[in-house]
């Protein structure tokens, strides 16, 4: 049994130690809106926070969570920060296909967090390496801006 901290709540699973975070979050307990893209950490479709680092979930062995915090998308809308971009990307209507837009959101939160007024290099280094396929990278990098006047 390997203990985890998902957004908040303390939960044991039986899971072998070398099984990706991912499979866990959506097989075992159900968590569904991470998402699975590529499987080689090159689309970021997969990222939660570990201890509030944007991370790769695809590629992260579940034992690394280990005691560790966990906020998935659904856990994100607990924090000021979390509503505060799901707020903007809702206004400036980022999503056209929505699918990477949970690992990108992930991504633009834990930037703010870091950098509360991001500029657009700051925005272009952090969200790399997130894909879309939709090409709404315009309206993710406003988006952004506007969270964090928002904050």
């Amino acid at each position: 049994m390997i203990t985890l901290y998902i957004n908040g709540t303390r939960t044991k699973v039986d899971a072998d130690p070398g099984t990706p975070l991912l499979w866990v979050l959506r097989d075992n307990l159900q968590l569904t809106g991470t998402k699975y893209g590529c499987g080689i950490a090159e689309c970021g479709a997969c990222t939660v926070h570990l201890d509030g680092r944007a991370v790769r979930s695809c590629v992260t062995p579940v034992s690394m969570a280990s005691g560790k915090q966990v906020t998935t998308i659904e856990g994100l809308a607990e924090s000021a920060l979390g509503k505060t971009v799901q707020a903007a990307w809702h206004e400036v209507d980022v999503p056209q296909c929505g699918y990477c837009q949970s690992g990108q959101i992930m991504s633009a939160v834990a930037l703010l967090k870091n950098k509360p007024h991001p500029t657009d290099a700051d925005i272009d280094a952090a969200m790399q390496g997130n894909l879309c396929r939709c090409g709404t990278y315009q309206r993710i990098r406003s988006a952004i801006h506007r969270a964090a006047e928002l904050v």
